[in-house]
């Protein structure tokens, strides 16, 4: 159930809840049919069947959505239906802003492409949730190494280094023997030679800022203080690719191989703090080669801000999704219950024993509205019932369950809807995994158990 879920996320981004509520709902059908003596295998293809049908009808019910660059309305509407059901939810529209500002930032309307490592989530913990902000660029958890270094340098030209400022150690195991202060002063000189000629070569390039992978010591920091060359240090390995695809520069691994055609550029890089204790962080703007934008979280404690993050990731995943195929289908179980029916409907065509596993498959699809029926407080059984009463007396597949209790069942004028390959992903993926433990004759646990 864990993978299922997993799957889920990784292929569509949203609806793993559901995904599994569908799955555990499908094994307790099939229990019910094991016990009526029904092979498993005539179950599992019963519901191979079932879910044919669910995805073909999920295709004819939906509708397309119709956005573009001058008007994301509609895609911030269906992040706040996704946002909804998550911590996030008492600020849903400011949160679905900046989801939608960040996939449209990236989004490759042409191709209908989202190229989701250009959004990188940050979180810092203090402040509110309400002063989580949209960065055109790249938020780095790091400060300027030394602090009479300037705070803000417009139009960087980024020397990005993974070799260290520090002078070249043997690979063998070596000893120095210093016994005069004539010799300890030349190895200070050559020391300071090595220092001077790496901040020399970085100077020479051009580079009016340094992103260095590892670290360097104080004498190294105030040299590059001294000749006016600001440094971020201990940079993160993905975030030096996401700024080399950003800027547009490379990353060099020798200062010998040091040049300005190597160097990234963007148009400001600021150092920001925060709050009063002063925590300090990096942001780079305007990068040359690509759009890459930082959903930058704020949040009372870190658990506040790591379910903030999912939460926007799913609504990012939806956005995209929207982008990649802009096909959507009605929410609040409306689609499920829609399925149900077709599938009860051509369960009466089946002469063979599948037609039982297919009215099962139906009456698992129940579940999702059921659950929604529940957790909004209303009455599960009846509310569900008389929703699958209406949609077939008005042949209207937009009918799901009200849980805002707006007055209307109507989900098309509420206005809550999720994307087709997602609920269908949803179904075909829950279909598998139940195929796929129908199939499994016996365990057999080992133990110290007596034989």
């Amino acid at each position: 159930m864990v993978d299922l879920s997993k799957s889920q996320d990784y292929e569509i981004g949203d609806g793993t809840t559901g995904v599994v509520v569908l799955a555990g709902s499908l094994l307790e059908q099939a229990e019910a049919l094991l016990d009526r003596g029904i092979h498993p295998l005539r179950i599992a293809e019963g519901y191979e069947m079932a879910a044919k049908v669910a995805t073909k009808e999920l295709a004819r019910i939906s509708e397309k959505f119709e956005f573009d660059a001058n008007n994301i309305e509609p895609l911030i509407q269906t992040c706040m239906t996704t946002l909804s059901s998550k911590i996030v939810n008492r600020c849903k529209r400011e949160m679905a802003e900046i989801c939608v500002k960040a996939v449209m930032a990236v989004a490759d309307l042409e191709r209908k492409d989202v190229n989701l490592d250009l959004i990188k989530v940050e979180g810092k913990v203090g402040g509110k949730l309400e002063d989580t902000m949209l960065v055109n660029g790249i938020v780095l958890d790091k400060d300027i190494s030394h602090p009479q270094m300037p705070k803000e340098i417009k139009d960087a030209k980024i020397a990005i280094l993974t070799c260290p400022f520090e002078p070249p150690k043997p690979k063998t195991k070596h000893k120095i023997e210093i016994d005069t202060a004539e010799k300890y002063e030349e190895l200070r000189q050559q020391e300071e030679k090595y220092f001077n000629d790496m901040v020399k070569q970085c100077k020479d390039s051009g580079a009016t800022l340094v992103i260095c992978q590892w670290g360097f010591d104080d004498e190294a920091n105030s040299m590059l203080m001294q000749q006016k060359l600001p440094a971020i240090r201990w940079v993160g390995g993905v975030e030096l690719e996401l700024l080399a695809i950003a800027t547009g520069g490379r990353i060099v691994p020798r200062f010998t191989e040091l040049s300005s055609a190597k160097l990234g550029s963007a148009g400001l890089v600021k150092e920001v703090s925060f709050g009063t204790t002063k925590d300090r962080m990096v942001i780079i703007e305007d990068c040359a080669a690509s759009k890459a934008v930082t959903v930058f979280v704020r949040g009372g404690n870190k658990m506040m801000i790591e379910e903030t993050k999912r939460s926007l990731h799913d609504a990012i995943c939806v956005a995209r999704n929207l982008v990649r195929s802009n096909n959507i289908v009605y929410g609040g179980g409306s689609a499920e219950i829609a399925c149900a029916i077709a599938v009860e409907g051509e369960a009466d065509k089946i002469a063979t024993v599948e037609q039982y596993a297919m009215r099962a498959f139906a009456d698992a699809l129940d579940a999702v509205p059921t659950a929604l029926a529940e957790n909004s407080g209303l009455p599960p059984i009846e509310t569900v019932a008389n929703i699958k009463a209406q949609q077939l007396k008005e042949k209207n597949p937009f009918l799901g369950v009200d849980c805002k209790e707006v007055g209307t069942n109507d989900m098309k004028a509420q206005g809550v809807f999720e994307t087709l390959i997602g609920k269908q992903q949803q179904i075909l993926l829950a279909t598998q995994v139940v195929k796929l433990i129908l199939k499994i004759d016996d365990v057999i646990i080992s133990g110290d158990g007596d034989m």
